[in-house]
């Protein structure tokens, strides 16, 4: 599937030529010079004109507002990118109406029922920023939330993966580790990797009341090691001070197996929520998506009807169509289009080359026929 496509409008102006005969003279110069390109024709109604100030008028807000639904529309193409990827599924391919989105394009049909052809271009086009703009807003909020329980989840990970300076303990120590009684009790040290040998050699004199030989390493990652110490209660404060002045950290614990199934509850309950939550927004973004797009490619037929008016003039008389050319045919594909214009068309264009040229959205590329370039990714 192409990612990228032109449409374009060539206007209709050699006597007794009709769309219909300038389709078929575009398909057979595509055929003859460029027969790899996909060639569509782009069907767009015949939608209510107005005066000439309210085009021009919209005329200057059309190629903005297209930028704004085509960044929606890559928004959501992300979202759910990550959505799947999160979830471990193939990212699969996006639909519109039931169909592919570059055959929602190539067999665009104007949806009557959502925008009325009688009602004015800026109605239509305010509807499509509108709808666009709720959507957009939408996402932020849901993504936000979702958003919300992974740092949740993160921030648990990191504790339980990160240095056993901050890290959680409760899973590195069990229960027959530690001593609690009346005048016994046991503490953990976080001693750096490399000074294992000082404290093994010297732990027992930090304090008088320090049980002999009763330190045993329970964990050691690439910066410190966690022991255990156990000595009389009445010398703890001492003991991390001496602890301290020697470089050992000693870290408050008190082992509860209630604490620590109620933080794996937490755990279960969050990484269930998690992915509750990204099967919900991932099945809105499906959705959304499909709204957004339907609705760009709506603004795309508004902006070419527009725009071909104050190309060519009134009455409305052009071929719109839907072109995939290859990095290396776009020079030829040019060529044909070009052509297919007529040459006094052609010359003026090419003398104003370098100008925006007012009424046409300030486009970058300027051609002797309305073209403009979607990305759908």
């Amino acid at each position: 599937m192409a990612t990228r496509y032109w449409i374009v409008s060539l206007p209709v102006q050699t006597p007794g030529a009709t769309a219909t005969s300038l389709w078929s003279s575009l398909q057979d110069g595509i055929s003859r010079h460029s027969f790899d390109t996909p060639l569509y024709r782009f069907n767009v109604p015949d939608l209510r004109v107005g005066t000439l100030d309210s085009l021009l008028a919209l005329s200057d807000d059309l190629v903005k507002s297209n930028v704004f639904v085509e960044g929606v529309s890559h928004k959501i193409r992300r979202q759910i990118e990550d959505l799947e990827r999160a979830g471990g599924v193939d990212s699969g391919a996006l639909t519109v109406d039931g169909v592919p989105v570059d055959t929602y394009l190539t067999r665009f049909v104007w949806d009557e029922g959502k925008y009325p052809t009688m009602s004015p271009l800026k109605e239509i086009v305010g509807s499509i920023q509108s709808q666009v703009a709720k959507i957009e807003d939408d996402m932020k909020v849901r993504a936000a939330e979702y958003n919300n329980v992974r740092s949740q989840l993160s921030a648990i990970n990191r504790k339980q993966s990160g240095s056993v300076a901050v890290r959680d303990l409760s899973n590195l120590v069990k229960p027959e580790d530690m001593i609690s009684s009346e005048h016994l009790v046991t503490l953990l040290a976080i001693v750096p990797k490399y000074s294992q040998k000082e404290w093994l050699s010297s732990y027992e004199s930090l304090d008088t009341f320090v049980v002999p030989r009763s330190s045993k390493q329970l964990y050691e990652d690439n910066e410190y090691a966690l022991y255990t110490v156990t000595l009389f209660a009445k010398v703890v404060d001492n003991f991390k001070v001496h602890a301290r002045e020697k470089g050992f950290q000693i870290r408050d614990f008190e082992y509860s197996p209630e604490a620590q199934e109620s933080r794996k509850q937490e755990m279960e309950k969050l990484l269930q929520d998690q992915e509750a939550m990204r099967t919900s927004l991932l099945q809105w973004c499906y959705a959304s998506y499909s709204e957004v797009f339907s609705s760009w490619m709506h603004f795309c037929a508004v902006r070419i009807f527009v725009e071909s008016i104050l190309r060519y003039g009134l009455p409305p008389s052009f071929l719109s169509a839907v072109l995939a050319p290859s990095t290396k045919g776009e020079k030829q594909v040019r060529s044909i289009l070009e052509e297919l214009c007529g040459n006094a068309h052609s010359i003026y264009w090419k003398v104003e080359d370098d100008v925006a040229v007012a009424g046409l959205g300030g486009e970058s590329e300027v051609h002797p026929y309305v073209s403009f370039t979607v990305n759908f990714v």
